[in-house]
C-alpha cells in the first residue's frame, strides 16, 4: 500500500493523511540510466516505459554528473562529454513524446560524498557553461539560481560506505529528498523531521537505476506528487522555491520513528568546513537550521 504524505510545512509537527486524488499527477524526480550514469542498468527509454505502464505523469532524469559516478569518459571534449551525458535524457524523451509522458531533465553531483540534485537548467546552458564541473556547492546554488534553476539535498542521512561523513547541506540547498526507495527507512524518517521542523521543502524520490528489478519483485517507486501536470520543469522549479504543496508517495509508516544515528552527523558551515553536530551515545535532537 502507498501513502502520500504531505510535503512543506504541516501544522504541529503532524503528519495527516491525504487522500489519493488530492495530488494525483505523480513525477519521478531521481532515476538514472545506463547511457550516463556508470552504475546505471535501464536506459533512458526502458526507464520511460516503466513509469509511462505505472501511471506516472512524468520523469526527471538525473544522471551522475562528472563528479560522481558518470559513464562518460574523461578524456573527451567537453561538446563531447555534454553530448554523452544528455544521451540517457535524449532517450527517454523520445519515448516520453510517444508514450506521452513528460520527461524533463536534471542531474546529481556529488560533493565528497553528498550529493545535489540540480534542476532547471537545460543541456544547452550544460554545453555553453564548462566551470559547472568545477563549481563549489556555493557557487553551484548561486548560478543555478542565476539560471532559473534549484538545488535539492539528495538523501542527506544515507549511511554508506561511499560517504565518508554524513553531512546536511541546507545551506547550499533549496530543498531535501526527504524519501529515497534505496534508503534505509530510518535515514529517511530524520531526514523527513529534519525536513519538517526547518519548513523545508522536501521531495520523494526513487533513484532508480534499472526498472526490472521493480518489475520482478512487484514493488512500486516513489513520487513526488501535484494536484496538476506540471508545464514544464519550471513548474518544478518553482514548486520548490515556494515550498508549494506536493505530496511524498511512499511505503506506508515510511518516515516514522526517527531512531538516533549509527555514526558521526556533520552539517556544512557557509566556508564550505563540517562542525560535528551529533555523535553516538549523545541524545539525538532534529537538528534546526
Amino acid at each position: 500500500m502507498t501513502k502520500r504524505r504531505e510535503g512543506g510545512i504541516i501544522n504541529n509537527g503532524e503528519m495527516p493523511e491525504r487522500t489519493l486524488t488530492d495530488l494525483q499527477f505523480r513525477y519521478e524526480t531521481h532515476v538514472h540510466t545506463c547511457q550516463a550514469s556508470r552504475c546505471g542498468v535501464s536506459t533512458g527509454a526502458e526507464q520511460a516505459e516503466f513509469y509511462h505502464s505505472l501511471g506516472y505523469q512524468g520523469i526527471i532524469l538525473t544522471d551522475h554528473f562528472f563528479g560522481g559516478n558518470t559513464a562518460v569518459p574523461r578524456d573527451l571534449s567537453w561538446e563531447d562529454r555534454v553530448k554523452r551525458f544528455c544521451s540517457g535524457y535524449e532517450d527517454a524523451l523520445q519515448a516520453g513524446k510517444r508514450l506521452g509522458l513528460d520527461v524533463f531533465f536534471g542531474w546529481e553531483q556529488n560533493y565528497q560524498g553528498d550529493e545535489f540534485l540540480v534542476y532547471g537548467l537545460s543541456p544547452e546552458y550544460l554545453a555553453s557553461h564548462p566551470q559547472v564541473e568545477t563549481w563549489t556547492r556555493a557557487e553551484q546554488l548561486r548560478y543555478v539560481h542565476e539560471a532559473g534553476g534549484c538545488v535539492v539535498q539528495a538523501h542527506p542521512f544515507r549511511d554508506r560506505d561511499y560517504i565518508p561523513k554524513i553531512t546536511l547541506c541546507d545551506l547550499f540547498a533549496d530543498g531535501i529528498e526527504a524519501a529515497n526507495f534505496f534508503n534505509h527507512p530510518d535515514w529517511d524518517a530524520r531526514a523527513y523531521h529534519f525536513g519538517l521542523k526547518n519548513h523545508l521543502p522536501m521531495t520523494a524520490g526513487t533513484d532508480n537505476h534499472r526498472a526490472a528489478g521493480f518489475v520482478e519483485k512487484g514493488e512500486t517507486p516513489f513520487a513526488t506528487a501535484f494536484s496538476q501536470p506540471l508545464k514544464g520543469i519550471e513548474d518544478f522549479v518553482q514548486a520548490i522555491l515556494t515550498n508549494a504543496p506536493m505530496e511524498l508517495c511512499v511505503t506506508e509508516d515510511r518516515l516514522n520513528p526517527v531512531i538516533p544515528p549509527a555514526r558521526e552527523v556533520y552539517r556544512l558551515r557557509q566556508d564550505e568546513t563540517r562542525e560535528r553536530i551529533f555523535a553516538p551515545g549523545e541524545p539525538w535532537v532534529t537538528p534546526s537550521r
